[in-house]
């Protein structure tokens, strides 16, 4: 494992120099460390394209690392990972991306996630996106992550992208049976001429099912961000769609939120927001000290914590 993995790491999974329990980590399109636990296999796929990740029913409260990282140029990795959740499982999954690139050609993840999440399980999914490096060559991430729920099961989604990524398109696919839950918060930033794709797709088959999607996003300079979310209701079920996105520049915002009741008793609700920030808001923060850009940071810190 080179020192531009060990950086990214640090930055996508919390690094501290080794992680606890069972982890894969993936440098250049190879495995650089593997390690299953009691609890938790992790199995090289068919043809060496990805990972068979299982979760036992005894696994309650464990941590699976699964980060990949591209440290240089002309480099275009494609990974296939099945995670296949037991019953009753508890468990979180660090899977984060780093792309760095000092060269002038392409560095490219594209990571095509399956979870097939057992009865009454539940897992919270952390993916945290960064590009770095100093090249002229673009750099792209492009997750799929498709998700299968089983009756009661809950899956808890939190994504981030904040800086240093030129293109990204990401897309989630989600089939839930009863009383089955996802939620997903998103956090994006974009600057420069970066550009960002969100297209959430969710079908609620089971009775009382429900779904949250939560996309909060800042476009700067003149980067540009598309986010388009679908939710059929099917049965009697909840789902909720909010995109939330402030201006900063000459950044641009498409959101296109779409629902589709096919039942009498689905209930389901969009919000989109565009705007930028308040002139009220920068000036208050100056009389407290701070300058323009500390104001303007500041408030956009706390939006996408927010």
């Amino acid at each position: 494992m080179n020192k531009i993995t060990e950086k990214l790491l640090e930055v996508i999974s919390d690094w501290k120099g080794v992680f606890d329990g069972a982890f894969n980590i993936r440098e250049d399109g190879q495995c650089v460390g593997r390690q299953s636990s009691p609890n938790i296999r992790i199995d090289p796929l068919a043809g060496g394209a990805g990972l068979e990740i299982h979760v036992s029913s005894q696994a309650q409260g464990e941590t699976v690392y699964i980060p990949a990282c591209v440290t240089k140029s002309d480099v275009n990795d494609l990974v296939y990972n099945d995670f296949y959740i037991g019953d009753g499982a508890d468990v979180v999954i660090v899977a984060g991306c780093g792309v760095h690139n000092d060269g002038e050609g392409e560095a490219r993840h594209n990571g095509i996630h399956r979870f097939f999440v057992g009865k009454g399980a539940h897992v919270l999914y952390k993916e945290k996106h960064i590009g770095m490096g100093d090249g002229s060559g673009a750099r792209r991430i492009d997750p799929i992550t498709d998700i299968t729920l089983e009756e009661d099961a809950v899956m808890e989604m939190d994504t981030t992208q904040i800086s240093g990524v030129d293109s990204t398109v990401r897309t989630t696919n989600a089939n839930l049976a009863a009383r089955a839950k996802l939620i997903i918060h998103e956090r994006l930033m974009t600057n420069d001429q970066e550009t960002a794709k969100t297209d959430f797709t969710v079908n609620m088959n089971g009775e009382d099912a429900g779904v949250d999607l939560i996309s909060r996003s800042v476009a700067k300079d003149r980067s540009h961000q598309e986010y388009r979310s679908v939710i059929r209701g099917n049965t009697r079920c909840t789902g909720h769609s909010e995109c939330d996105a402030i201006l900063v520049g000459n950044g641009t915002v498409s959101a296109a939120p779409e629902l589709f009741a096919g039942h009498i008793d689905a209930a389901l609700i969009h919000e989109a927001a565009i705007g930028k920030i308040a002139g009220e808001q920068i000036l208050k923060l100056q009389t407290l000290g701070l300058t323009e850009e500390e104001a303007e940071q500041k408030i956009i810190d706390g939006f996408l914590k927010g």
